[in-house]
């Protein structure tokens, strides 16, 4: 089978960290070669750095999530210095969270826009969460003009149109774990309908472990039960979803060199 690539993961949180050998030896057996680390806050960035630089299968990006709200604002210059490093390949995840967070997000939305002016001065693309905020989401990319630099929406639940939406703006749409949970029919219809080359898949772990380990620790090498249950949903080959979302996600993520695939 063509290799995985998990294009959203958190293994630097301390349960995966701590576990990563075994974790490389399971991403191996299930043919997954390489995973995106996905910053979260900048106070931890600097430790999940030397992790992602240790290892040549990891790459990683710079942002702060919308969840984190009593975090130091991140600069635009502050992102845009970080992004030099190497092996950061995007900006994010940022974005806008109206289901965990109430009150007054006006902070949430200053800081995407933020994320989104630092992507456009670096040229990376953009890793966004969005969840209860389309019409903010879509208006303040629209108004950032992040159609000039793309990205992901990432853990996709939203709504068909809220994905014709993300693609007309250039961005890709991401299914996790989640896509094989009995009661995610919205989003199975959603992943039949999403063009091929604009697909990428991931975990989201050590959140949202996909059937069969719903409710376990999830890792990388479980990116290809996402990669099944979207073949099965699509009446096409596992073969074929691997090649297309890793082709998508080198596409995308375009400062990695792409890693030589030995098929199997």
């Amino acid at each position: 089978m063509t290799v995985l690539i998990d294009s959203h993961c958190h293994v630097n949180f301390e349960d995966l960290a701590a576990d990563y050998p075994s974790i490389v030896k399971k991403m191996t057996e299930n043919q997954v070669r390489g995973a995106l680390c996905v910053s979260v806050n900048l106070r931890d960035w600097d430790a999940m750095m030397e992790m992602v630089q240790a290892q040549p299968t990891l790459w990683g990006s710079v942002g702060v999530h919308p969840d984190y709200e009593g975090e130091v604002p991140p600069t635009v210059d502050d992102l845009v210095s970080r992004s030099e490093h190497p092996k950061v390949v995007a900006i994010g995840e940022t974005g806008l969270d109206y289901f965990r967070l109430e009150g007054d997000l006006s902070w949430q939305r200053e800081r995407f826009r933020t994320h989104i002016r630092a992507a456009r001065q670096t040229g990376l693309p953009l890793i966004i969460h969005t969840r209860e905020a389309r019409e903010d989401t879509i208006r303040i990319l629209e108004e950032e003009q992040a159609q000039t630099v793309g990205g992901v929406m990432h853990c996709f639940t939203e709504t068909w149109e809220m994905a014709q939406a993300s693609m007309a703006l250039g961005f890709y749409i991401s299914f996790s774990g989640i896509v094989t949970f009995k009661n995610a029919r919205e989003l199975q219809e959603t992943a039949t309908k999403v063009p091929l080359d604009r697909l990428l898949i991931e975990t989201d772990s050590p959140y949202l472990a996909p059937v069969p380990y719903r409710g376990k620790r999830n890792d990388p090498s479980m990116v290809l039960h996402v990669a099944q249950k979207i073949a099965e949903l699509r009446g096409i080959s596992v073969d074929e979803v691997a090649q297309t979302s890793t082709d998508n996600f080198y596409r995308l993520f375009n400062k990695i060199e792409r890693l030589n695939e030995v098929e199997s």
